[in-house]
């Protein structure tokens, strides 16, 4: 029994998903001047949190039989042999179903509606069309990623705010550099499933290339919420800090080959966005109380 729940935890991407429903709760934190209410809170990161993994769970499903060719994908439970299609479809849109419901009862249309596009966007338009589509997918692909901390922000206001869009920016352009990086490392991998990463169509270096094209860009736009007053001078320091950082690494990308490095510069990348969205709220909270 036990090892048939953690065949199932596995399908949900525990650790993406944890990202996903953290940058959420910060949108939540963000989003009012004081605390949340607390039904919102619980009742959205649940919602939110079932929905990414139902999404986890479909990329499973449609991701079968390539990642059965990968090795860092041979040994999920679907190639593994398991879990059989029909137990996971099932869990899956049951996944699905409950998120939908949680955020319809308790939240509001708004976030279910943005929740449910999101889902559709990386489960099956991603999945399905853009990552076989065009060696620009993660770049397009990634709006379904960035939508979270909107989300987060909607359960508690029931609507859009220019500041719940900038958030989306930050992980949107984030997102590339990101991913590219783990690209880059597995590009062998991708090149024999016919995945048409930008490393196996246009090469590592012009791929390095690019990194460090939309690390400057990640620069511009992560210093936004200080201009726009969403966030103070905390933010702008611990923010210029991360930056510098991962500038470093992109610098590094394109200066040193070694084989290891795209893979350090991955896991940085995970540690600068979440660091990044504590500082926001670290500001969002401390700097009322200093003044």
């Amino acid at each position: 029994m036990l090892n048939y729940i953690q065949q199932h935890l596995a399908l949900c991407k525990l650790r993406v998903v944890s990202l996903i429903v953290f940058t959420a709760v910060v949108g939540m934190f963000l989003a009012v001047p004081g605390w949340p209410p607390l039904s919102a809170l619980i009742a959205g990161t649940l919602g939110i949190g079932l929905a990414a993994s139902s999404a986890a769970a479909i990329n499973h499903l449609l991701d079968r039989r390539i990642d059965a060719k990968m090795s860092r994908t041979g040994n999920r439970p679907l190639p593994a042999g398991q879990l059989g299609t029909r137990d996971v479809l099932v869990f899956a849109f049951s996944l699905g179903l409950i998120a939908m419901a949680i955020l319809i009862i308790w939240v509001n249309i708004l976030t279910a509606s943005l929740t449910f596009l999101s889902l559709i966007g990386y489960a099956v338009i991603y999945t399905v069309w853009l990552k076989r589509a065009t060696p620009q997918n993660i770049v397009i692909g990634g709006a379904a990623g960035a939508a979270p901390p909107v989300l987060g922000w909607t359960a508690v206001t029931n609507s859009l705010d220019p500041h719940a869009l900038l958030l989306f920016l930050i992980i949107f352009v984030w997102t590339p550099p990101h991913f590219w990086a783990l690209a880059i490392h597995r590009r062998e991998e991708y090149a024999k499933v016919d995945i048409p990463m930008l490393p196996v169509t246009h090469g590592a270096a012009f791929t390095r290339l690019h990194i460090l094209f939309y690390t400057i860009l990640l620069v511009i736009v992560t210093t936004l919420p200080y201009l726009t007053g969403m966030s103070g001078l905390i933010y702008l320091a611990g923010v210029s800090v991360l930056n510098a950082g991962f500038m470093w690494y992109a610098v590094g990308l394109l200066k040193n080959k070694d084989e290891l490095l795209p893979m350090r510069t991955f896991g940085f990348s995970i540690t600068y966005l979440m660091v990044l969205f504590i500082f926001l709220l670290v500001d969002h909270y401390f700097v009322p109380i200093l003044n």
